[in-house]
């Protein structure tokens, strides 16, 4: 979790994004209904994805979350003020610079590799730690082998053995019947013990993956898991540029830097204080990136529902879109163009800048007003 920042002024701000904490709420609602029988956590790692893990984490536990995961210490000690009596665990595991922060803020490190299991049971004298085993990803974990030399030990036991999908996104993917295959054959060997795998994905995947405890991420934040699908969750995040100037420009005319772009008809551009310092990323341009050979469709916005396109490239401040097409006078500086929301999809907004919906709102930046509805 990021230390605290000064909030932006709303009104002085040229970009802001509101976000609807019941949303987040319904959205984690779904995901313990789906998950069966099984517990449902939450992932709060990257400041909640990007949205604010101060209000974030405490509208979860007052749904009913017990269960949260951040990446690392400082994280997990910025939480536990919020949450003084949830299970707050740390994926990142321990060492000794974090052995503190975890000791003093009751956190439950994540063991993943022998090296940090030697550690924890030389020094934390029978306190709760969770065991990750990697089953087929080769990021963190034990292997098999590791994790039944570990149960052979004599040491105590974890709270939760845990492993981590690398494919759940792609339902038909192989190694997702193999990753369930071995966690399963993993788990006879920590009896009694509380098991994870599912993520967002994985809860959506196969039941037999959601054993004790489900840890969804990124579907509370709105963004489908899963390709090729048309669920929905619902939105959370709706992000708005402010208009700054509407210009008039003729065909045949450049727009932004090396211009990349060249005006085909006489075209009204609506020129915005968002750029990819706020996370609205140089990918998405209408032009003069490698992307757009690849992805013809470039960023967009969108005015009372209808799309308008991103023309030249996004630049670190600012970015224009070709208003054309809106009636004359329905918009003007000081107006609002919604880069993402209700009309515009997490994912497919994150698809037309060629990255991921996580990639996405971790990279918000620290100049939107933040308006929170709950």
């Amino acid at each position: 979790m990021s230390p605290p920042e000064t909030e932006a002024d709303a009104g002085a701000a040229t970009t802001r994004l509101s976000i609807d904490l019941d949303a987040l709420a319904e959205n984690w609602q779904t995901m313990r209904d789906l998950s069966g029988n099984a517990r449902c956590g939450a992932a709060v790692k990257a400041n909640a994805y990007g949205i604010g893990a101060e209000r974030a984490a405490p509208r979860l536990a007052q749904a009913g979350c017990k269960d949260f995961f951040v990446a690392d210490a400082n994280e997990g000690a910025s939480l536990r003020a919020l949450l003084p009596d949830a299970r707050i665990f740390v994926l990142n595991g321990v060492f000794d610079g974090s052995f503190g922060q975890v000791l003093a803020h009751d956190l439950i490190p994540v063991i993943n590799s022998p090296e940090q299991a030697q550690f924890w049971t030389g020094h934390a004298g029978g306190r709760a730690y969770a065991l990750h085993v990697d089953t087929g990803m080769n990021r963190l974990g034990l292997t098999p082998e590791q994790a039944a030399d570990h149960a052979q030990s004599g040491g105590h036991a974890p709270v939760l053995l845990m492993s981590h999908f690398a494919c759940a996104d792609e339902p038909d993917h192989p190694l997702n019947a193999r990753q369930i295959e071995a966690f399963t054959q993993v788990r006879t060997l920590f009896p009694g013990i509380d098991a994870s795998l599912a993520n967002s994905a994985g809860i959506f995947l196969d039941p037999r993956a959601h054993h004790d405890l489900t840890r969804p991420g990124i579907a509370l934040y709105g963004a489908n898991p899963v390709n090729g699908s048309d669920r929905q969750m619902r939105c959370v995040v709706t992000a708005e540029t402010r208009i700054l100037q509407i210009r008039d420009a003729r065909a045949g005319e450049p727009v932004s830097y090396g211009a990349a772009h060249v005006l085909t008809r006489d075209s009204r551009i609506a020129v915005c204080g968002v750029g990819y310092a706020d996370g609205f990323h140089r990918s998405g341009s209408g032009a003069g990136v490698p992307l757009r050979s690849a992805v013809p469709k470039s960023a967009f916005g969108a005015i009372g529902g209808v799309r308008i396109p991103v023309i030249g490239k996004i630049t670190m401040d600012l970015t224009m879109f070709d208003v054309t097409d809106v009636p004359e006078g329905a918009i003007g500086p000081g107006d609002w163009i919604e880069i993402l929301g209700p009309t515009i999809h997490l994912n497919e907004a994150a698809n037309a800048a060629g990255t991921i919906s996580y990639e996405l709102l971790t990279s918000l930046g620290k100049r939107h007003a933040r308006i929170y509805q709950d």
